[in-house]
């Protein structure tokens, strides 16, 4: 997903690590390429404003390690905004509320063909199989054609228990019937996917609001599609105005989109980004770690753990 960027930020640092010393001009020039890396990635424009401020704060004047040279030091304060930006060293990202008295109710949103359906069978295979959770998944989409069909077999695929389907059925009955039938079933956690739409509509978030209100779920999940760049950061805020999202789940990570998405939702939304959905495979769900993404982004791991030795040991 962040190939291009990697691509163009790699090429500002291999010009800055290979020389000895760096001027306040250096810096400058090189965090104007980066700006313009940012850009291009699809990174909103508050968000690399702040970002490139952040850095140019640090890296002016910055206290340069004598076994480092200042170029790679750069390189670290970039590496750490980044993670900052993306979210930081949150030891919960990935962590759900799921520990409560059962049913702990897992909320499923986000637009039309964003992969909820599918993110919702990977996050329930996860939930069954890392944490050991009797789970219980239901579809509340009763207009798109074949959705309810479409999770009842992914559910039969993965050993997941679905919500029997009932004709005719509106989203708000669903949800009531699948609270009492996980609770009747010994269910640890039922996980509720809603309906999409191609574009957020009123009726859409009445509907789920009223569907939040009846459930009161621990989590709120708004699953996007990172391929589709900036309107996914609007999808996140238009979604975050009317529902009480508690994270965010980034959908085709290992595509060849730009990445910005994921710089920017973060930073935009205030949200965690909990999950990566890096395959079409039922076990295709990882954790997000903003180090890992950072350090991706970059391509730079090496300097920057030669970096923090250095600061460690100094």
């Amino acid at each position: 997903m962040f190939e291009a960027l990697t691509d163009r930020l790699t090429g500002v640092f291999d010009r800055l690590t290979g020389r000895g010393a760096l001027s306040e001009a250096d810096v400058d020039a090189a965090l104007r390429e980066v700006r313009v890396a940012l850009l291009e990635a699809d990174v909103a424009l508050p968000v690399v404003k702040d970002f490139i401020a952040k850095v140019r704060g640090e890296a002016v004047g910055e206290a340069v390690i004598r076994s480092v040279t200042p170029g790679q030091m750069i390189v670290k304060i970039v590496h750490d905004a980044l993670v900052e930006t993306l979210g930081g060293d949150d030891p919960g990202v990935g962590a759900l509320r799921i520990d409560g008295e059962p049913p702990n109710i897992i909320m499923m949103a986000g637009l039309q063909g964003s992969g909820k359906t599918t993110t919702s069978g990977k996050l329930a295979l996860r939930l069954k199989n890392v944490d050991k959770k009797r789970v219980l998944m239901a579809s509340l989409d009763v207009r798109r054609p074949a959705a309810m069909e479409q999770l009842a077999v992914l559910g039969k695929a993965i050993g997941v228990d679905v919500l029997p389907i009932v004709a005719g059925q509106q989203p708000a009955k669903i949800t009531r019937r699948a609270i009492g039938a996980a609770k009747l079933g010994g269910h640890d956690v039922l996980i509720l996917d809603t309906a999409g739409r191609t574009s957020i509509d009123e009726q859409m978030m009445l509907e789920a609001a009223e569907i939040a209100k009846i459930a009161t779920p621990g989590e709120v999940l708004l699953v996007a599609d990172s391929l589709t760049g900036q309107d996914a950061v609007e999808t996140a805020k238009r979604f975050h105005e009317r529902l009480p999202l508690t994270g965010l789940v980034l959908t085709r990570a290992d595509g060849d989109g730009r990445g910005g998405a994921a710089l920017s939702m973060r930073a935009v939304t205030g949200l965690p980004i909990k999950f990566l959905g890096v395959s079409e495979k039922p076990d295709g769900l990882e954790i997000f770690d903003a180090r890992r993404v950072a350090g991706r982004i970059l391509g730079q791991g090496d300097i920057v753990s030669l970096v923090e030795k250095a600061a460690q040991q100094v």
